[in-house]
């Protein structure tokens, strides 16, 4: 586990050193508030750091750094300087709730952050509700944590599996055709963003098939077999991470290219970055791009990323930001850490220009706790000769959050608050 009160990442011993001398902990950081006595306000981070998701996993964490850099800068959280503790739920759920209980518990953190596996973020939601703790969930897109599963202490900053359906549905049914097979991982956001686009394709008509893969898959020939038989007009990708770029690397060695379209909802800058150019096709969603001129304080973000991570955001890294960002701009609103009070305070609350990054209105909505952000969709390409190399991806079109999303009612979600 990794603790920080400043911008840079500090591990425990190192910490109880510079404690028995002020000297030693000057060198080590820039802010030395916690060497004054102030006590630090501790944010938990629950993520998957090893397994397929470990490279969005730490996307998310290099967003959430900076977050703690830039407030930590402007005088902390009440008053008091940030320290971000880390855990590696190991993708796994057990582990995931294990690691959140510790933290709460034995560590004393005053909200939680986490997890980018949908399953292991609605088992956290379980504890931090129990424990009334705030609790953001970075990247966990399965709609139950925002619907039937909701918890009043949960907000969500990345999309919903439907918002990123609804998005992108038409424009795949208009453009690429109506008969699909799915590749999908087997596990719950696998199965909701699969329902969400079979929801779409049924009202226009459409016919599908389907294949469930286990998390870790490294072989896909027999899906891909199935796929081939089943001659669809597109293959619809909702792999994730490393499963993602194993799947569409195989797509193409079997030449499946050649004979059907490829399409999904998340296709991600790191994943992009990881797969050979031929797989660069196909209209997909992204929660967030990088290269929006004439958005307010995009560029500095980019910027303030490259210089501290070496490489371009992708939408990872802002999830990790704005759920930083999230907590500090509530507590210091209400001037309280207590997990109630700072979940009734955030429904409803917009995130200001510098945090939302987005051309629209950027803000939780009351009755479900879910981030109502812009949908970017577009088309995958390889980068153009002498352009920025990250260039992989064409916005076509940017949909309203609240267009995107279900209705409250739709959701299911029935928030019940503690007595």
């Amino acid at each position: 586990m990794s603790k920080t009160s400043t911008p840079t990442f500090i591990p425990r011993r190192t910490i109880l050193k510079a404690g028995a001398a002020a000297g030693a902990l000057q060198i080590a950081s820039p802010f030395i508030l916690t060497a004054r006595g102030e006590t630090p306000v501790k944010l938990g981070m629950v993520d998957p750091f090893t397994g397929v998701y470990a490279a969005i996993a730490q996307s998310e964490l290099e967003g959430a750094k900076l977050a703690v850099q830039h407030i930590n800068a402007k005088g902390g959280i009440l008053g008091r300087p940030i320290e971000l503790l880390v855990e590696d739920s190991a993708n796994d759920v057990g582990t995931g709730v294990q690691k959140t209980r510790k933290l709460i518990e034995r560590d004393q953190v005053d909200a939680i952050i986490g997890d980018v596996n949908s399953g292991i973020a609605l088992a956290m939601a379980g504890v931090t509700s129990e424990l009334k703790k705030l609790h953001i969930v970075s990247g966990g897109h399965t709609d139950p944590i925002t619907g039937k599963d909701c918890k009043w202490n949960v907000f969500r900053v990345c999309n919903t599996t439907a918002m990123d359906a609804n998005a992108i549905s038409g424009t795949v049914i208009e453009k690429l055709g109506k008969k699909w097979f799915f590749l999908t991982p087997d596990y719950a956001y696998g199965h909701s963003v699969q329902a969400s686009f079979v929801n779409n394709l049924k009202k226009a008509g459409g016919t599908f098939e389907a294949a469930l893969a286990p998390l870790n898959t490294t072989d896909y020939s027999s899906y891909l077999i199935k796929a081939k038989a089943y001659n669809p007009d597109v293959l619809i990708n909702v792999m994730g991470g490393g499963d993602q770029v194993n799947s569409l690397k195989q797509f193409v060695q079997f030449g499946l290219d050649k004979q059907m379209k490829v399409a999904g909802s998340l296709f991600e800058l790191e994943s992009l970055r990881a797969v050979p150019k031929e797989a660069l096709v196909g209209w997909w969603v992204m929660e967030w791009w990088w290269d929006q001129p004439g958005v307010p304080h995009v560029k500095e973000f980019v910027a303030d990323i490259k210089k501290t991570a070496n490489k371009t955001p992708s939408a990872r890294h802002w999830f990790g930001y704005v759920s930083v960002q999230t907590i500090a701009l509530i507590a210091n609103r209400e001037k309280t850490l207590d997990g109630v009070k700072l979940a009734k305070a955030l429904q409803g609350f917009e995130l200001p220009p510098e945090v939302a990054l987005m051309p629209n209105k950027t803000y939780y909505r009351a009755e479900d706790h879910q981030l109502m952000s812009s949908v970017y969709a577009g088309e995958a390409h390889p980068a153009a000769a002498g352009a920025d190399p990250d260039n992989m991806f064409t916005v076509r079109q940017v949909v309203p959050g609240d267009k995107a999303a279900p209705s409250p009612e739709e959701t299911g979600c029935k928030l019940s608050w503690p007595a």
